[in-house]
């Protein structure tokens, strides 16, 4: 599958996941049966065959979970998974949880097709999708664990200590547990992410991050089911449904901010730093925090300021005042400027970010 070109094209659906893209973890295996006797291997073995994985043609559901300590509408849940098919040479499927509506992404070597059954339209997006691709905060990600996970080692690997910590069981597969916890001159809140590694076919099945001080995983994201094989390619082309609506795109263009569903797709966020301590810089569109109609709201009454405010506390420094929202993966600090840093790390790194 082709990770960037899938989360782009659910982020152009409206399936963005937001914040949550900072960090993905996956399901615990959840399993009492015994870890299954798997034959030694270093850590730095395991990571290498990580990276030089190729994904499978497989079946499966991938379902999400998280725990942030902050109400954030609109996140997957996890007793509704997202189902994936693959055909193994960069083909895929992707059914979207969206009710009683259907909403599907289909990837058919050349260009992606979204559907929703709900407005009856179709977008088609060429062959470029994946060009400009800066993000990775959507169901196309979260509904990818296998490169997910093998993105998240190859970059944070040379700022982790990397072990291998047993094995155990995730959706009926045999796995190694690999283990990366942050060096000593990290700055974050995170305390360990740990990656299920399939035994035989050595994908990633699921991740783990803990924050410091919690004993459970506070985002979950992972394989439930997992069914390797050839896949009906009939699963991967699509042909728009009569009277449907289809718009085409280029794929060397990302979602128009007016057309995004959400804050987190119009901040053009960029990266500061590096490993454990990358912080998200950005800026929050003129008008949004500002005045509004009678300066009370917008024409609902609603403040999307006043929001903010009541879910974090106020802080002056050298960015002037603002708010900070402190969740159990990270912080998020808005300046009244509308200047936003956002990390899995503490809120001084973010007060240095946004001056840099």
């Amino acid at each position: 599958m082709n990770t960037k070109r899938m989360a782009l094209s659910a982020a152009a659906a409206g399936t963005a996941a937001g914040v949550v893209g900072l960090v993905l973890v996956a399901l615990p295996a959840g399993a009492s049966a015994a870890p299954p006797n798997l034959p030694a291997i270093s850590p730095e073995a395991l990571v290498q065959s990580v990276l030089s994985a190729k994904v499978p043609a497989m079946s499966g559901s991938v379902s999400f979970d998280a725990d942030l300590g902050l109400p954030i509408p609109g996140l997957p849940s996890g007793d509704k998974p997202i189902r994936v098919f693959t055909d193994g040479t960069g083909k895929a499927k992707l059914l979207l949880p969206t009710g009683p509506a259907e909403k599907s992404i289909v990837e058919d070597g050349k260009d992606v097709w979204i559907w929703n059954s709900q407005d009856q339209t179709v977008t088609k997006i060429d062959g470029g999708a994946d060009k400009k691709f800066h993000g990775g905060m959507s169901e196309g990600m979260l509904a990818d664990p296998q490169n997910a996970a093998a993105t998240l080692v190859s970059e944070m690997r040379k700022d982790s200590n990397v072990t291998v910590d047993g094995t155990g069981w995730v959706a009926d597969r045999s796995v190694y547990e690999l283990v990366l916890t942050p060096k000593p001159t990290e700055r974050t809140l995170l305390r360990e992410v740990r990656v299920a590694v399939d035994s035989q076919l050595r994908v990633p099945l699921q991740l783990e991050v803990f924050a410091n001080g919690q004993s459970d995983p506070a985002v979950k994201v992972g394989f439930t089911e997992f069914a390797p094989g050839a896949q009906d390619p009939k699963l991967f082309t699509f042909t728009p449904p009569p009277g449907a609506k289809v718009t085409e795109r280029s794929g060397n263009d990302l979602p128009k901010p007016e057309e995004a569903k959400g804050l987190i797709d119009q901040l053009q966020l960029k990266v500061v730093g590096h490993g454990w301590d990358t912080v998200l810089v950005g800026k929050v569109p003129a008008g949004v925090l500002g005045a509004t109609p009678q300066n009370g709201g917008d024409k609902h009454g609603f403040d999307p300021m006043q929001l903010i405010k009541s879910m974090g506390t106020k802080v002056q420094g050298p960015f002037g005042s603002g708010v900070a929202i402190k969740a159990s993966v990270g912080t998020i600090l808005i300046a009244a400027d509308g200047r936003v840093a956002i990390g899995a790390v503490p809120q001084q790194v973010l007060v240095e970010a946004l001056g840099k």
